[in-house]
This record gives C-alpha cells, structure tokens and sequence, in this order.
C-alpha cells in the first residue's frame, strides 16, 4: 500500500516550518498518491508558507508560555485545551497512517492526541537543545530525529536517531556557482566578500554592528551583502547606495548567496547552522540572545567546540569584533582550516534518512 495519511505539525518559525516541508516534499515524491495535512498556529507564518508550498493547513489557537505573567499566559490552559478539543477532531476525521512534529507550539497537542489514540509518530528535533514541546513529547512518540550528538540528555536513548537537519538541495553544489553569483549581486572579483544574515525576519543587533562598521570594512577593502530583514530594510536601504555595500530585504536565491561570500555572519538557528555546515565557509555566528533557552548560543557553541566557526555573543561584540573579524581576515590558513572543519559537520541526507525512519514506522502496522 502506498496511499498513506501523513499529518505534519510544528511551526512558529521558519526553523520548524522549513523542515516540515522538505519531509513532505521527499514523503510525496516517493509516496505520490499519500494525502497530507499540516497543523500549524493560527497566526503563525506557517499559515502563509504552507499553502505557497502546495499543502493544506489548519490552524490551532496556541502559542507558548511567556515568561513573564501576564494576559497571555492566564489564556493558556484555556487555549491548550481549544487545541486538544480541535486536535482531537483532526485526528478523528482525517485518520493519520503517522503523525510527524517538527517543534513549536502547536506540534504539542497534536502528538499529544496521536501518540495517546496508538498512532506511530516521529519528532524532528533541530537544535543541540530541545525546546520544552519536544522534551514533553519524547516520551511517547516512537521516533526522535536529531541533528547533534548528546541529546540523551533529554530524549530516551533507544528511540534518538541522528539525521541532521532538512536542507535545500541546491545547497550541495554552491562552488560551481561563484561566478554566477559575482553576477547576480554585481561583485567585484578581486574584493572579500561579506555575507551578513540575521534571520528571515532581520536582527535589530547585528543590523546595527553594520552600521557602526562600514568604514572598517570599507577600510579593509571588503564588500557587502547585507540581508537586513524585512522589519529594517526601510532604515538601512540608503546604504545601498553605497560602492561595495548591497542591502536586501530579503535573498531569495540564497545559493548564490552563499556562493558568493567568502566569510559569513550568521544568527545561529538551527536550520541556518544545518545550512551553513553544508555550504563550508568561514563563519561568525552572532547568536540571538531572544530565544527559549538561549539554543541559538548553544548550537553555535556545538560548532566552536569542533574548532569550526568563531562565536561572538550580542553583549562582547563593541569590544572583540574588529579584533575577530581582523585575525579571520588576514589569515588565510585560519579560514581554510574552519570551512574544512565545519564541512565535516554537515549531515547532507537529513530529508532522506529522516523519510527512511518515517516508513520504518508506516511498515510496523
């Protein structure tokens, strides 16, 4: 039998939405005729992303617990319980073969009712530290996908598989598109190339470190690409005007991108760190301190233990960046030694491996 029910759940961010959909695409690619339905947050982006990648979605009125108490929280219990109520009915109709969460919020109620109607489920866990959805959900779903070593910690052990994170597969083969990207962005060949990304949404930090820096990075003759998210562009457009300096709201086409750059400054999400693994260049990850259990300096901690990126934390950039950004610069040795040590982390078959515990889960009924 080949027509599987898939139900696919998580969201939130891109991180989580992301990965959802490349287990999806691979999921029907070898299984045409399966049905699937994600289950998102209902004002989360992933009710705008999903339908653009051909999926359906329904929604759930869910988010987290805030950290503070306020309105929000008091709403909770009321709203973990609307989602439960409607995430039993999902289950009820639609009569998922297997149930798959990706992280977030809404991933909760939904495996919750599955793994408590006997339904086989598997969680894809992006980061070095799981957020508190996951961590609940571990002890009933039959599979935990992951992307670092050590998650014993938290998960059962004989259910943890290491995968690594989805990717775009375009990703593979970016040094055959250098040329074509000094195109795309109109680089001058000889310069460095600095590739600065703050998220899909942008960084009010790093955008700001830009800012503050262009002369020192005009001084060592470098140039930019700058995705400063769509929340800033309007602030930080008039700099791309400037010679050597290009602002994007957004880079659609972020093999090129990556293709093009010869250090990169990243926040260090799970999905980015995954990508840039892959991608194999000098990095400086900037991570975000605005996140659930600070898993953006934790991921980036995991490279830089492996000697195979520099971290500099939001708090310590006035006094160590010039002097980090230098040291990478004028040393070749040093960034041919962090590409090829950071290449050494990347997971290139994460979809596929992650669809190959999928079906060993489809084949026990």
């Amino acid at each position: 039998m080949s027509h599987y029910k898939i139900i696919l759940s998580g969201g939130g961010t891109g991180g989580h939405i992301y990965p959802a959909i490349a287990i999806a695409n691979e999921l029907k690619s070898r299984f045409p005729e399966s049905e699937f339905l994600f289950v998102g947050a209902k004002d989360r982006m992933e009710m705008e992303k999903v339908p653009q990648a051909g999926y359906e979605i329904i929604g759930l009125w869910i988010s987290g617990i805030q950290r503070q108490l306020t309105l929000k929280n008091l709403m909770f219990p009321l709203k973990l319980l609307s989602s439960l109520i409607k995430s039993r009915g999902i289950i009820k109709r639609f009569k998922p073969d297997v149930v798959i969460g990706t992280g977030g919020f809404a991933s909760g109620p939904l495996l919750q009712v599955a793994t408590s109607n006997g339904i086989p489920s598997l969680i894809q866990e992006q980061n070095s530290y799981p957020g508190i959805t996951n961590k609940l959900l571990s002890k009933k779903a039959n599979k935990i996908c992951v992307a670092y070593d050590g998650l014993e910690r938290f998960f059962p052990a004989d259910k943890i598989v290491k995968t690594g994170n989805p990717v775009r597969q375009d990703l593979l083969n970016i040094n055959e598109k250098r040329n074509e990207a000094q195109e795309l962005f109109q680089l001058e060949k000889e310069k460095k190339t600095l590739l600065v990304l703050g998220g899909s949404l942008g960084s009010r930090r790093i955008n700001e470190l830009i800012e503050k820096e262009l002369d020192y990075l005009h001084t060592h003759n470098v140039q930019v690409v700058w995705q400063c998210g769509k929340l800033y562009y309007d602030k930080y457009k008039i700099y791309g005007n400037t010679k050597n300096i290009q602002v994007h709201a957004f880079i659609n086409n972020m093999a090129c991108a990556y293709a093009s750059a010869d250090i990169i400054i990243s926040r260090a999400g799970a999905s980015s760190v995954s990508e840039l693994c892959i991608v194999g260049k000098p990095v400086i990850f900037i991570p975000s301190p605005n996140v659930a259990e600070d898993h953006q300096a934790k991921n980036a901690q995991a490279i830089v233990d492996e000697d195979a990126g520099i971290l500099i934390r939001e708090s310590d950039l006035e006094v160590d960046f010039q002097n980090k950004f230098t040291q990478l610069m004028v040393s070749p040795e040093r960034q041919k030694q962090l590409s090829e040590n950071i290449k050494k982390l990347a997971l290139v078959n994460a979809t596929s491996d992650i669809v190959d515990q999928v079906i060993q889960l489809l084949k026990q009924d």
